[in-house]
């Protein structure tokens, strides 16, 4: 299918690896321009080198954390008039929330609020004088199922759900939508433990860790940032202009609802 967003271009956020560079990829082959970014210089530079070699598109890199004012002028200096924005930043790590103080608490609502808020803000109103924008958010299936121990994760990314959900109907007449994406049990390096990025794993130690993690998933696997990416591409197409406001599981049919 074309997407019909050839020659777009699209910001996605801490994309250097996971499920950012998934979308970064699939947007890539769509055949969008890419700012890409992330806090490795290293890993920032290996992905920007395979978007071009396997896209041939055109691919700026901005190194640092989103979360930094900084680093939010720089995206939008690289990209004053980007047509997509992908919002992603890494979660507060797993922690009872007796062990959160004020410091802690607000740190994670300013990463996985109050961040892509800003974000939204500094780019909505010209995606409408332009009459195409296409938003989306990854944050995550414990938005809808609390897991504890990511209790600030969950709480900041609920409060940047409901904040978006009325601003999501505001726009949509000039065709910039805003959805989210809620990933579940996907096979990145928050599933993986701690250890050094891109460090490959033994294969029969990864193949029963696979197996462990997916065991209450109906799908008896994790998904993979490369399908993630896919379903956050079609969000950004021209198909999807009569979606918005929506939170989307995907979780190989983890959440259980009928509505």
């Amino acid at each position: 299918m074309d997407l019909g967003i050839r020659g777009k271009k699209a910001i996605v956020c801490a994309s250097s690896k996971g499920l950012g560079r998934g979308c970064a990829m699939a947007l890539a082959e769509a055949g969008c321009d890419i700012v890409v970014n992330g806090r490795n210089p290293e890993l920032v530079a290996k992905t920007a080198a395979d978007l071009r070699q396997r896209h041939g598109v055109t691919v700026t890199e901005v190194v640092g954390d989103v979360s930094k004012p900084e680093i939010q002028k720089a995206l939008l200096a690289a990209c004053p008039e980007p047509d997509i924005l992908v919002n992603n930043n890494g979660g507060p790590p797993l922690r009872d929330f007796r062990e959160l103080d004020r410091g802690k608490i607000l740190e994670g609502v300013t990463q996985n609020m109050v961040t892509p808020i800003e974000l939204v803000q500094a780019v909505i109103d010209g995606m409408a004088a332009r009459g195409f924008g296409r938003i989306v958010n990854i944050t995550s299936l414990s938005v809808y199922v609390p897991i504890p121990g990511l209790d600030l994760s969950s709480g900041a990314r609920a409060g940047l759900t409901s904040f978006l959900a009325g601003v999501a109907r505001t726009v949509i007449e000039r065709n910039v939508t805003i959805n989210s994406l809620l990933p579940g049990k996907l096979d990145t390096d928050r599933l993986r433990g701690p250890h050094e990025a891109g460090t490959p794993e033994d294969p029969k130690a990864a193949a029963a860790r696979k197996t462990r993690i997916s065991a209450d998933v109906p799908a008896k696997r994790l998904g993979t940032p490369e399908e993630f990416g896919q379903i956050c591409a079609f969000l950004c197409s021209v198909h999807a202009g009569y979606l918005t406001g929506q939170n989307i599981p995907v979780d190989g049919g983890l959440y259980v609802s009928a509505f």
